[in-house]
């Protein structure tokens, strides 16, 4: 299973095509409307507007096997700690290895925020980083392909 933090995610259509390619279910989590789709393979979750409703949902259900595409740090190091390949928009993987430091720089460039120390502009999305994003998330599609049990369907 795919599970995609969906509100902001500049990568949705990217998605679905690699998801198609790989025979994978992909749930898109929002707080807001979603485009429906006709594939049965994809499914749209609306939760409520409280606040993280759909980072709680997400982190509820991922787990070793699974990916999560989010650009949220936080809710990466949920995913991460439950076993499931995590994975920015940009194409930055989240590991048991980098976790730590991202969580470290997020807290640190909201302090600097919060201080009026930095702006805190985010970069724009490339075409750069929609080409690493798809090598990325076809390598974890692989991987977690192959971390399913005989005998399961992924």
């Amino acid at each position: 299973m795919i599970y995609v933090d969906a509100d902001a995610c500049p990568v949705k259509p990217e998605v679905l095509k690699v998801a198609e390619r790989h025979g994978l279910e992909v749930t898109l989590v929002a707080n807001s409307g979603l485009r429906p789709s006709r594939d049965p393979m994809v499914h749209n979750v609306i939760v409520s507007g409280a606040f993280d409703a759909a980072d709680d949902w997400i982190a509820e259900r991922a787990g070793p096997g699974d990916i999560v595409i989010t650009a949220d740090v936080p809710l990466a190091g949920r995913c991460v700690r439950a076993g499931a390949l995590v994975t920015g928009p940009t194409g930055r993987v989240f590991d048991e290895g980098n976790i730590g430091m991202a969580t470290a720089m997020r807290d640190l460039g909201q302090h600097l925020r919060e201080t009026g120390e930095s702006k805190g502009y985010n970069a724009a999305f490339s075409p750069r980083d929609r080409s690493k994003f798809l090598e990325v998330l076809d390598r974890l599609c692989r991987r977690a392909k192959s971390m399913t049990p005989p005998g399961d369907t992924p």
